[in-house]
């Protein structure tokens, strides 16, 4: 997440797109061999995993709420999910991750399937930020 800031503000995170930028278009000219799931979580905190409802968005939407950070188990978790996913939607999908307090919202994700149709089949848009002092393929 934070992708999206001003241009010069986050040189680091316009790298870290750059390079997603890249895999996403090896990935388009392999001609469906290569797939990708890129996942940005928020900050990540040293908690247990497994026990926090888990949010997901795309293009930094989930920094208008006050939910920001996820424990770096509930990261992992959601890889190895993504990886297990043989559904054709779960594939090429671009996202950003956060998570609730525990005993917040619905209780701890179980539904990585569910959580995921929450996007409607939106990723991150790769056009943005637009006039990145950072070259951009």
């Amino acid at each position: 997440m934070g992708g999206g800031g001003a241009p010069g503000e986050t040189n680091i995170l316009l790298w870290k797109r750059k390079a997603e930028m890249y895999l996403v278009a090896k990935c388009e000219e392999s001609g469906g061999a290569l797939r990708y799931a890129i996942v940005h979580p928020g900050g990540l905190l040293d908690k247990p995993g497994g026990e926090r409802e888990l949010l997901v968005g795309v293009d930094d939407a989930l920094l208008d709420g006050d939910r920001r950070s996820v424990p770096r188990a509930d990261v992992a978790a959601m890889i190895v999910e993504l990886l297990k996913m043989d559904d054709e939607t779960f594939q090429n999908v671009s996202f950003d991750l956060a998570s609730r307090e525990v005993g917040e919202g619905n209780g701890a994700t179980r539904d990585y399937k569910k959580l995921l149709s929450g996007l409607n089949g939106k990723s991150a848009n790769y056009q943005l930020p637009l006039n990145s002092p950072v070259p951009l393929p």
